[in-house]
């Protein structure tokens, strides 16, 4: 593993994709979305992941739609629909491998359809979470991961993202943060300088004699 010599004073993860998949519920309420006000679905959900739902939709500059309105109704579709919402593979153990205050989950997604899909996957729940509302500038902008980092009063530079989706990249890139992808939501290959593995069944956190946490791959 490319980062199992390195050391960090905290991990912060992405929700949606990274520590739980709900790609197919995003999907269902996304394409159900675009249909019905005429946007080609299969370009809007290549854009979709990763982003407020605020900052997709105002981009798409539609006629005659309020877009906290829309936002509020894709969000409470998406409350409503979590058949599909699971773990990630071996992300329950490993988060509950690590200290607490040394862990925090940063989502664009608003925070009661972050309560409701951590639920549904079983995660822990984290003493930090920072949701969409709790930024001025999602992501691809850093200021979630900077947030979360200032909240655990760690240096956002010794810290390690798990991310999976471009935007979020981009967001922990900007940051001065190392990065770790979580590849297994996707169905194409995610193309990344950065370190890749597929899920959390082959590999565990410890923490070192001077308190950092590390990486290391499982065998068993």
């Amino acid at each position: 593993m490319p980062l199992d010599d390195r050391s960090f004073g905290a991990f912060l993860f992405d929700m949606d994709g990274t520590v739980l998949n709900s790609i197919a519920v995003a999907e269902r309420v996304w394409t159900a979305w675009a249909e019905k006000r005429g946007v080609d679905a299969i370009a809007l959900l290549a854009t979709v992941h990763g982003r407020k739902a605020i900052e997709t939709i105002t981009r798409l500059d539609l006629s005659g739609i309020d877009p906290a309105e829309e936002v509020r109704l894709l969000t409470q579709a998406e409350i409503e629909d979590v058949s599909g919402v699971e773990p990630i593979a071996g992300a329950i153990g490993f988060l509950r491998s690590l200290p607490s205050d040394r862990w925090a989950i940063v989502t664009s997604a608003p925070r009661e359809l972050a309560k409701v899909r951590i639920a549904a996957a079983g995660i822990p729940w984290p003493e930090i979470l920072i949701a969409g509302e709790d930024v001025q500038h999602g992501k691809p902008a850093p200021d979630g991961f900077m947030l979360a980092a200032r909240k655990l009063a760690q240096p956002i530079e010794e810290c390690l993202i798990f991310e999976d989706a471009p935007a979020g990249i981009e967001a922990a890139e900007a940051s001065g943060a190392s990065v770790l992808v979580i590849s297994a939501p996707h169905r194409t290959p995610l193309f990344t300088r950065h370190p890749t593995i597929e899920d959390y069944d082959r590999v565990s956190a410890g923490i070192d004699a001077n308190g950092r946490l590390h990486l290391s791959p499982r065998s068993d």
